[in-house]
């Protein structure tokens, strides 16, 4: 398994009864509640803590992008990974560099990210894993004022786009619905050929999740639920397809997001880490109303086909604003307890639902830089060198890592009119 530690920059210090009086944190009012110096504190924090986990010895370091949030102040996670990129490649340290990354379904400017991904791909010495999410409601098409309709188009054209760019080896023109250029000819081009392992990272539409196995990209499943709660639904969903489309059931086709929490015992972990487990859950990710994360003609037919039929999928957000640590627990929404609790909790699910990539979030909500340092400690030297373990007995190749970190990338530079021919 590859483990990596994902970071957000939230602010940590929204009052404690946020979510009683404002909406959610992708509509908090910026200066009633903030203040100048807490904000520069938390990107100070964020980038201590991970240069704290590539030190540790974690496999990369995963950033996400999200816009007017005050639960993850990364607008353009390229800007951190950079940091992240000269810091370990300084250091001499192998940890890839993966945003997870940028939205493609909001972008007006896609060979700025082809610039800005091949650019972390340099610097890095070719330690880059691309990731795109299609892009959330509120940011693509509240934000971003994109049409709802039109955010997958606009990620299916930009994400062509960016690949070509990357592989091209002569200038070309670009004639798509969204974007004109005369001439494309970007620079630098990464220095992975013909490009770096791309992750798409989705919410469970099948129809995502088709795209990654007929493309060859691996998929990552952020849910926020835990693997308790949606594992059965979206790994089983993810398998089944692949079954259908003839490929294999390699897990390193497979990441998944969980918040961890470790200490020496359960009861410790618990009085530790509890209230900002809840502040996460109850003022950030769980204080996004749906109307928020989606709106009509956001997900296609084969998503609503699905989210009719089980809306489970959506449900459970309504139950995260009001939710106590011992639900959360309860739920698998939050991994909490001793080293060999999380051990034993972590490779059942990832064995159970072939999860290949693990992305551990072990600075969430209000946890101060030093507690949040102790998390990444005690999991890295107690709880990290189990879980490297898991498949590697099976010999499966992993295709969607770095070759210099040890991947065996494969080719999915086809376009998708090839793939459906193939």
């Amino acid at each position: 398994m590859k483990v990596t530690y994902f970071q957000q920059v939230p602010y940590r210090h929204l009052p404690s009864d946020f979510q009683h009086h404002h909406e959610s944190v992708v509509t908090t009012p910026y200066h009633q509640l903030t203040e100048p110096d807490l904000v520069h504190h938390a990107y100070r924090d964020a980038f201590a803590e991970m240069a704290h986990a590539a030190r540790a010895g974690f496999d990369a370091i995963a950033i996400t992008e999200h816009g007017q949030s005050c639960y993850d102040m990364a607008p353009n996670p390229n800007l951190i990974a950079a940091a992240a990129a000269n810091t370990t490649e300084a250091e001499g340290l192998t940890t890839a560099i993966y945003p997870l990354g940028r939205s493609l379904g909001k972008s007006r400017e896609p060979l700025r990210v082809a610039e800005e991904l091949a650019m972390l791909d340099a610097v890095s010495g070719g330690r880059l894993i691309a990731g795109f999410p299609v892009g959330l409601a509120y940011d693509a098409n509240i934000n971003n004022g994109v049409p709802p309709a039109e955010t997958r188009l606009r990620f299916d054209e930009n994400l062509e786009l960016v690949l070509k760019a990357w592989r091209a080896r002569d200038p070309f023109a670009w004639n798509g619905r969204f974007h004109q250029y005369p001439a494309v000819n970007i620079w630098p081009r990464p220095l992975q050929d013909p490009h770096p392992p791309v992750f798409i990272t989705g919410i469970g539409n099948p129809r995502t999740m088709e795209f990654c196995l007929d493309r060859g990209f691996g998929f990552n499943y952020f849910g926020w639920f835990g693997a308790k709660v949606t594992g059965r639904r979206i790994f089983d969903r993810f398998w089944e397809i692949a079954d259908r489309l003839g490929k294999d059931a390699n897990p390193y086709r497979m990441g998944f997001m969980q918040t961890i929490c470790v200490a020496d015992t359960d009861a410790k972990a618990e009085k530790l880490f509890a209230e900002h487990a809840e502040y996460f859950f109850q003022k950030a990710i769980g204080s996004i109303p749906m109307e928020r994360l989606a709106l009509p003609g956001g997900i296609d037919i084969k998503g609503l086909e699905f989210l009719f039929r089980d809306p489970g999928d959506f449900g459970i957000y309504a139950k995260m604003r009001e939710a106590t640590f011992a639900e959360l627990v309860d739920a698998g929404s939050v991994v909490c307890g001793s080293p060999a609790t999380v051990r034993e909790q972590i490779t059942e699910f990832a064995r159970e639902f072939r999860i290949g990539n693990l992305h551990t979030m072990l600075q969430f909500g209000s946890m101060p830089t030093a507690l949040a340092k102790d998390n990444i400690s005690l999991f890295a030297e107690e709880v990290l060198p189990t879980l490297r373990e898991l498949w590697s007995e099976a010999g499966w190749a992993h295709h969607w890592w770095p070759e210099r970190l040890g991947g065996t990338p494969i080719d999915t530079t086809r376009t998708a009119d090839e793939a459906v021919i193939a």
